[in-house]
């Protein structure tokens, strides 16, 4: 029905993420055991062209992922628990920051590696003009 009225279900792109070292993992991605949850979220910033951290249940994180679908792109979605957001800062603090204390909102979508923010800078962006030309850069979309 939903797709009959011409609305698409954004699902099946979200992957509920457990940093801590586990034997099992529930996602597609490889994941090495002994890594810290910095240094996954590293890795996972690095690999993917677009990716959206998330709060489990967020609407802020759907409006991002639906202003991205109606350019072309579909985001790396990843779901972190509350003790897994806090993992986020410590991350950014060094590599994504320069160095300086930053609060970073969740979501957060980095775009080619690079920390664009929450929703209202990715909205910035696009309306600024600068936010196709960038995924484009990154090779997330093609035009």
């Amino acid at each position: 029905m939903m797709q009959e009225l011409g609305l698409e279900r954004f699902s099946n792109d979200i992957f509920p993420f457990d940093l801590t070292p586990s034997q099992t993992s529930s996602t597609s991605f490889s994941i090495d055991e002994e890594e810290s949850a910095e240094a996954k979220i590293r890795r996972l910033i690095s690999e993917h062209p677009v990716i959206i951290f998330s709060r489990s249940s967020c609407c802020m994180c759907h409006v991002m992922k639906r202003l991205l679908a109606t350019i072309g792109v579909v985001p790396t979605v990843i779901e972190l628990d509350d003790h897994e957001v806090s993992s986020l800062p410590m991350v950014l603090e060094e590599e994504y920051s320069g160095g300086g204390s930053v609060v970073i909102p969740t979501p957060a979508v980095f775009i080619g590696r690079e920390c664009v923010g929450g929703l209202e800078s990715l909205v910035g962006l696009h309306l600024s003009g600068h936010l196709v030309p960038k995924l484009v850069q990154v090779g997330a979309l093609w035009v």
